[in-house]
């Protein structure tokens, strides 16, 4: 016998006698078979719940807040698709002799977005529609729906959509006041759409890198970014108008821009916040246009010492009659602080007025005098009479208090605050333009422009004299009438 076949025997002896010395017979056969599987099967049970347990307890780990925070926004990210047709213009003599005039070449572009309301409100960015010729906004779970635009605001970069769906999901809205420098946020977007092959938003991570930001434009076909919220997360083209959301899943901003050198991420990106975003949406969706307030006053810069540092903002001009004037506040006055923030530089000025609405009561506290309490108004643009001509020019009289507020040169006149896309595109007129001679007639009012053209009808040729950025311009047509 080998030795390994004695060991076996060594084995299995004491098994056999372990049975009889109990004064019980010895299982055999089936019923020991039996016996050994009933075993078995209590071993696999207590294993399988142990594996199920370790695997909840593992899935529970990898559940973070920043994981629960994305899955409860992103239903509610949409991807917004929009086709802009673009004027073909000749490159040369050559190509003007062959191409049709005004041709027109369709072009596709995409951002983000994300439903506020289960009415079908969708915020993005205004840079992302404009100029759309149509728009299709698409669901996470692949459906598109048409879409129609309610307004857009170019100063805060804000644009309101509405859609028409069942079931439509709603993001969690927050509050971008009382931010906390390096809390965690996610933005949610879709940065290159159509390349991917789903319709599911991206997801990127970082913190709150700063609050408050001014981002200036490198060239003059951008504008100016206000109170910006600065994060590290990655903004990528195509995240423009997707939520900026904190660890507890509400959003509080709407991402924007980034600031890079290449086109790509940099750790430098912008959104607006969510309060600021809120308050322009209803006033899209309540009156189609914004109802911004009036103070009646301009601030200028003060001097920096030889650091390049400056400490508030001196008052510029105050028209008179405005709710400054009213108050109290003068030209030359040194303000530190306006309705509780502090005013470093005047586009800290700008920045506040983007989030006063018409009554608004704002605090502005003065370097060795008594603060001023100032009651803002609607803008006089807005309290002021319409007088409507040509069917789609819409003017309003240029006076004292819509100088000021506009910034225009000239004493008087008839400013354009409303003009078709038809009768922009034949006379070049648009708004902010401000009308100041109908051919040999000087204006001084907006119906003055109406009784003119009134009487010019069918006499031939008319030419027009206007303000445009405190330059002077003119444009002449034949109106038959």
């Amino acid at each position: 016998m080998t030795r390994f076949s004695r060991l076996a025997l060594f084995i299995l002896i004491p098994v056999g006698l372990a049975a009889a010395c109990d004064g019980t017979p010895a299982e055999s056969g089936p019923d020991l078979v039996a016996a050994n599987y009933g075993t078995l099967a209590i071993v696999q049970e207590v294993r399988e719940a142990r594996r199920l347990e370790a695997d909840a307890q593992v899935d529970q780990s990898r559940r973070t807040a920043i994981v629960e925070a994305a899955t409860r926004v992103a239903p509610a990210v949409v991807t917004v698709n929009v086709i802009r047709a673009l004027e073909v213009r000749p490159a040369s003599l050559w190509e003007s002799l062959f191409l049709p005039p005004r041709i027109s070449r369709q072009r596709t572009g995409l951002g983000s977005g994300f439903l506020i309301s289960q009415e079908g409100i969708v915020l993005t960015n205004e840079h992302v529609v404009r100029d759309a010729d149509r728009i299709l906004v698409t669901l996470p779970d692949g459906r598109d729906l048409e879409t129609a635009l309610v307004g857009t605001d170019p100063l805060t970069d804000v644009a309101v959509l509405r859609v028409e769906g069942e079931e439509l999901p709603a993001a969690p809205l927050g509050s971008s006041d009382g931010l906390l420098i390096g809390e965690w946020v996610v933005a949610i977007g879709n940065p290159f759409g159509n390349l991917f092959s789903n319709s599911e938003p991206t997801v990127t991570t970082g913190v709150v890198s700063a609050t408050g930001r001014h981002i200036i434009p490198a060239s003059a076909d951008e504008g100016f970014y206000l109170g910006m919220i600065q994060t590290d997360a990655s903004i990528n083209p195509g995240n423009s108008g997707g939520p900026l959301i904190n660890v507890v899943g509400e959003v509080i901003g709407v991402n924007s821009s980034i600031f890079s050198r290449g086109g790509g991420s940099e750790g430098l990106g912008f959104a607006i916040p969510i309060d600021r975003a809120l308050r322009v949406a209803e006033d899209l969706i309540q009156y189609g246009e914004v109802r911004r307030a009036w103070v009646g006053f301009d601030v200028e810069a003060i001097e920096a010492d030889p650091f390049g540092r400056s400490r508030g903002v001196r008052v510029g001009r105050v028209a008179p009659g405005s709710p400054a004037d009213i108050a109290g506040l003068r030209s030359g006055l040194h303000l530190l602080e306006a309705g509780g923030r502090s005013l470093s530089a005047p586009l800290d000025f700008q920045d506040l007025l983007l989030d006063l609405r018409a009554g608004d009561a704002v605090t502005f506290v003065s370097e060795g005098e008594p603060s001023v309490r100032v009651r803002t108004e609607a803008l006089p643009s807005v309290q002021a009479e319409r007088i409507r001509i040509l069917e789609d020019l819409e003017l309003i009289t240029v006076t004292p208090e819509v100088r000021a507020e506009r910034g225009v040169r000239s004493e008087a006149g008839a400013l354009v605050v409303g003009i078709s896309p038809e009768l922009q595109g034949q006379l070049g007129f648009r708004t902010d333009d401000v009308i100041v001679q109908v051919n040999n007639a000087r204006i001084t009012t907006a119906e003055q422009v109406a009784q003119v053209l009134r009487r010019l009808r069918g006499r031939g040729g008319i030419r027009i004299y206007f303000e445009r950025s405190g330059g002077l311009q003119s444009v002449s047509f034949y109106w038959r009438g």
